[in-house]
């Protein structure tokens, strides 16, 4: 007896048809007791993939402890051991493939 398991094709991206391939943010975290948060807007995340592209790069920035990217808002949250200039943010996430478009009103 032999078992067959049926597969959808893939379309060449991670992403479904509706944009999304994982629920909920990606987050990267590190505890840390005295901590800045900031939070950014950041423009064509589509999906949880998009979520950890962003939260590698900016976790890549020396002082942060922590990024919860959320694609369906745009919004990032950032947790550093100190105020983090918007040129640094905005090359991480350019690293990663999106847009900072600035700080979340």
């Amino acid at each position: 007896m032999t078992a067959e398991t049926e597969t959808t094709p893939s379309t060449g991206s991670c992403c479904s048809p509706t944009g999304s391939c994982h629920d909920g943010a990606a987050d990267v975290q590190i505890q840390q007791a005295d901590s800045v948060t900031a939070v950014y807007q950041v423009k064509g995340m589509t999906c949880g993939h998009c979520e950890g592209a962003v939260s590698e790069e900016i976790s890549g920035i020396a002082g942060v402890t922590s990024v919860a990217a959320v694609a369906s808002t745009g919004l990032v949250t950032v947790t550093s051991k100190a105020p983090l200039t918007e040129d640094a943010v905005r090359a991480a996430v350019d690293e990663a493939g999106y847009e900072l478009l600035g700080p979340a009103a």
